[in-house]
């Protein structure tokens, strides 16, 4: 089976199963663990921030931030395609009680600087204060495009003429680097907290790390707590995520290069309506016709090829390219959309 449904579905390498085999461990809630203590001092470094957290998932790890960004009745401006707005079951405000004020995502991923400046709201009794702007690099429902320094600049610039903070999720943050041909730190630069995950291209089994200055890490790690991310011998995690970043972030242009070939490929066939040059990194939207059979139709069929991905709408499926996919099952997954597509 072919499984393109997401790059969560990699395995780790043969070198994550040595390293977390033979891990020294510690209690890391006593902040004992050398080897998360090292996996946090890499991440910290590579970002060019002060500090770093492991936590356990993505979806934590934006929660911590927001809820360290932000107090009760508070607000974040961020994208109506945000992953914390669409897929994070409204944790901000439900565990946080943090306001979400939505600005459109443009087709690029981007937020037009003028309507988040109207979107700040002062301190007035009848509106909650504005805290915090929260973008996503690359943006997973915007094509997986990345975002550049020079509009993650703006923002930060725009952020920090209103007093407030800027928080990036950058589950795929080195997906957006490689995509860009800059380093994370450039990326980083900008914003005051990030996150991103080790399980997803870079092919981690777990973990995903926070990174801000040290006070905000700080902070940081009691909302961990609270939250229940508190782990112990978390040093059998760290280690796979230390060999994720020194081992796995370099081949991230190949799952961009399938990607592309994947979406060539489906953008010649009669029912498949994409624009390849929309896929910069790993993640392919196709749009099906209405009138045809439904994505989750479309994706029950394709299975049966051999072939996973994942709808994502009546009439969209998705595709992403991870470490496991090579370029000959590229062109065994296009045979088997022909079948059913051309």
């Amino acid at each position: 089976m072919i499984d393109l449904r997401s790059d969560t579905v990699t395995q780790p390498t043969e070198a994550m199963r040595q390293a977390m085999a033979s891990a020294d461990l510690g209690d890391d809630v006593y902040g004992e663990d050398p080897t998360v203590s090292a996996l946090e001092a890499l991440a910290a470094e590579m970002t060019g921030k002060e500090a770093a957290l492991l936590v356990p998932s993505g979806t934590m790890a934006n929660l911590i931030s927001l809820l360290t960004h932000c107090g009760r009745g508070e607000e974040v401006i961020l994208g109506d395609q945000a992953h914390i707005f669409f897929y994070e079951q409204g944790g901000s405000a439900s565990v946080g009680g943090i306001h979400p004020r939505t600005v459109p995502n443009q087709p690029d991923g981007t937020m037009a600087l003028s309507a988040v400046r109207d979107s700040i709201r002062g301190d007035d009794p009848h509106f909650p204060r504005t805290r915090l702007i929260a973008v996503e690099n690359t943006h997973n429902r915007c094509n997986g495009i990345p975002l550049p320094p020079a509009y993650l600049q703006a923002v930060g610039n725009l952020a920090a003429e209103h007093g407030l903070a800027v928080h990036m999720d950058g589950a795929r943050i080195f997906n957006a680097a490689a995509a860009l041909n800059v380093s994370v730190a450039d990326l980083a630069g900008p914003v005051d907290s990030l996150s991103f995950c080790l399980s997803k291209g870079l092919s981690a089994p777990i973990g995903s790390m926070v990174c801000g200055r040290s006070d905000f890490i700080h902070n940081a790690r009691r909302n961990r707590k609270v939250l229940g991310g508190g782990m112990r011998q978390a040093g059998i995690i760290a280690a796979a995520g230390i060999v994720a970043l020194r081992q796995m972030t370099d081949r991230l242009v190949d799952d961009h290069r399938n990607a592309r070939r994947l979406a060539e490929g489906l953008s010649a066939m009669r029912r498949a309506h994409l624009d390849p040059e929309d896929v910069q990194t790993n993640i392919v939207y196709v749009d099906l016709d209405p009138e045809g059979a439904s994505a989750a139709e479309t994706v029950e069929r394709i299975a049966g090829e051999g072939v996973r991905v994942g709808a994502t709408g009546t009439h969209q499926f998705r595709a992403v390219t991870h470490y496991g996919i090579t370029e000959d099952d590229i062109e065994k997954a296009l045979k088997a959309f022909a079948r059913i597509l051309a």
